[in-house]
């Protein structure tokens, strides 16, 4: 299976199904990145984060910020949200015996997470829990390194956890790498994850943001300013 990528500010974006992409996914290894409109905007002022986007081996757009701005493109790719890509990527190395490594949160809730996760998938081996109030990559980097596992979960927040992966994927060439946000906060029972309404319709984050008034900061003005950048690449020629 090629990859079929699009362009949205300057950025690759795999347009896979969800199906497509964990088929993809799971016949590679490397880094897959869950983009958001946050990371965009910080990828359009940051050319070292950038080339990490556009180097990565998978990109999946995770969050109907993203789906809007390629639709105003005219690219017709629907969003996969990265909690479910990665919840079905564990499903996967379930079944094929393979291992699993998480990385990022507060000590408890990666804790509260591996729990949860070996309670749905109990044949699963969870090599390596690392919470995420480290300051010595390369003590962690030798620590995978030496547990080799085929899945790592990294929830370290962006930049930061993309940082790290791109690191990472040059020790372990056969691991593959996602970064998860804030997936183990669900994962551990931690947070509660929209109503299936909310995700259905791609309106998750605002559910989120009403529950916790601090992210509102976060996403605004950065959503709405986002959708008027694409339409100005949409509209304006370049140098105009």
């Amino acid at each position: 299976m090629e990859r079929n990528l699009v362009k949205i500010q300057g950025l690759n974006v795999d347009s896979f199904s969800f199906d497509e992409a964990v088929e993809y996914a799971n016949s590679i290894s490397g880094q897959v990145v869950t983009i958001n409109p946050e990371m965009i905007d910080r990828a359009v002022k940051d050319s070292e984060f950038a080339e990490i986007i556009n180097n990565a081996e998978l990109v999946i757009p995770d969050g109907i910020g993203v789906e809007l701005g390629l639709k105003i493109l005219g690219h017709n790719v629907h969003r996969i949200a990265g909690i479910e890509f990665s919840h079905k990527m564990i499903e996967i190395t379930s079944v094929n015996s393979q291992s699993l490594a998480l990385i990022g949160a507060r000590p408890e809730v990666v804790q509260k997470a591996k729990e949860k996760i070996q309670q749905e998938f109990p044949d699963l081996y969870i090599t390596y829990v690392k919470d995420g109030y480290f300051e010595d990559d390369e003590s962690v980097l030798n620590d995978i390194k030496i547990r080799q596992p085929r899945l790592v979960l990294c929830a370290l927040g962006s930049p930061r956890q993309e940082e790290f992966i791109y690191k990472a994927k040059k020790l372990l060439p056969d691991s593959l790498f996602i970064g998860v946000g804030g997936s183990f906060d669900v994962w551990s029972g931690c947070v509660q994850r929209a109503p299936e309404i909310y995700q259905k319709i791609g309106l998750e984050w605002l559910y989120r943001t009403v529950k916790e008034p601090k992210r509102f900061k976060r996403i605004f003005p950065t959503l709405p300013l986002f959708v008027l950048q694409v339409l100005k690449e949409r509209f304006i020629p370049k140098g105009v």
